[in-house]
């Protein structure tokens, strides 16, 4: 449980689908511990500490609202630049599916 998950710059990171609808996959979830009050994102044997700003861009994935939707919302809740969440966004989603803790549907398969 070392690790910690934040925001990191990456210029050369391909811009993500803005239909695509972000989900956790199986056996993956966001929790709570109240204990250290912080939140974590669990995974089979694996657990990160996230900082505020991831907690808060997980908070809005329900595997139902598509990317644009969740940066639409962050933007609004946090009266904050879009193409400044947006950016962020998109950084943190890419580190996440990079350790397969994320998945990123296309508009298609959802059904």
């Amino acid at each position: 449980m070392g690790a910690r998950l934040h925001l990191m710059s990456d210029p050369q990171a391909e811009a993500l689908d803005p239909c695509a609808v972000p989900a956790l996959p199986r056996g993956v979830r966001l929790h709570w511990c109240s204990v250290r009050e912080t939140w974590f994102i669990q995974a089979p044997e694996r657990a990160v500490k996230l900082d505020q700003i991831a907690a808060a861009i997980l908070e809005r994935i329900d595997g139902a609202r598509n990317l644009g939707a969740v940066v639409d919302k962050l933007a609004k809740d946090f009266s904050a630049p879009r193409d400044q969440i947006d950016r962020d966004v998109q950084r943190f989603l890419s580190d996440l599916m990079s350790r397969r803790m994320l998945d990123l549907r296309s508009p298609t398969a959802q059904g």
